[in-house]
């Protein structure tokens, strides 16, 4: 498989204070890998910064092979690299294929793409239905069908399971498994749902105060001490 991310000593620096400091992964086609850590873990400004919502303060991010360190987050897009948010972002006054017939012209993508990825995310029959009709966990799925639109390589998913019911989550999580199956999309995930995450995730990175303390197979990581200690234990999970 080939390496889609490569993160270098990635660091973030807010007036002194280190938010991310020397964190470094790769992720590989395919991989479907989840960012775990407690409040103030930093997974938050690193996901940032791979989307180009934040500058990072020293490091590297190689997108295929390309620095992408200075590039700004609409540059990334078009070359490849899709994300949602933990708030979804939609255009909430008008209908679902509006939405997603919009995110397929500003990919330069066949409006006939639609009819797909409404399928493919079990909305299509509230096709005609304005978003702010729908249950959130739908309005997630919208948010998703708009961010697979442009057939990005890379996925960046903020809380992909935010605001759902148990089953919904579940349910979401399996969509997206399957779907990075189907077109060999590599996934980086923030979630605080353990279940979705151990449950899904072919690999997890674990974060506190700023570094990566752990990185490897989901049971590995859940069975390591330093995460036990800071995730699971006495520390409360939250958003960095």
């Amino acid at each position: 498989m080939s390496t889609v991310l490569e993160v270098q000593n990635l660091s973030k620096n807010f007036s002194g204070l280190k938010a991310v400091e020397n964190v470094s992964f790769t992720l590989q086609e395919g991989d479907m890998t989840a960012l775990i850590g407690p409040n103030g873990a930093g997974k938050t400004t690193c996901f940032n910064m791979l989307s180009g919502a934040l500058d990072a303060s020293a490091g590297t991010i190689h997108f295929k092979d390309t620095d992408i360190t200075k590039w700004p987050a609409h540059r990334r897009a078009t070359a490849g690299i899709g994300r949602t948010f933990q708030i979804a972002q939609t255009f909430r006054s008008m209908t679902v294929l509006e939405n997603i017939e919009t995110a397929l012209m500003a990919a330069d993508r066949p409006l006939t793409r639609a009819s797909g990825l409404l399928d493919e995310l079990s909305i299509a029959d509230k096709a005609q239905q304005a978003v702010t009709a729908l249950a959130y966990g739908d309005v997630k799925r919208v948010e998703l069908a708009m961010a697979l639109a442009a057939k990005p390589q890379l996925l960046l998913l903020d809380e992909p399971t935010a605001g759902m019911a148990s089953a919904e989550r579940r349910h979401i999580m399996q969509t997206i498994s399957e779907l990075v199956a189907a077109h060999a999309i590599t996934v980086l995930f923030t979630e605080h749902d353990m279940d979705a995450v151990f449950g899904f995730a072919s690999r997890v990175l674990a974060m506190s105060q700023g570094r990566l303390i752990a990185d490897g197979d989901p049971d590995d990581v859940r069975s390591d001490t330093e995460v036990q200690r800071v995730y699971f234990g006495d520390v409360e999970a939250g958003d960095a």
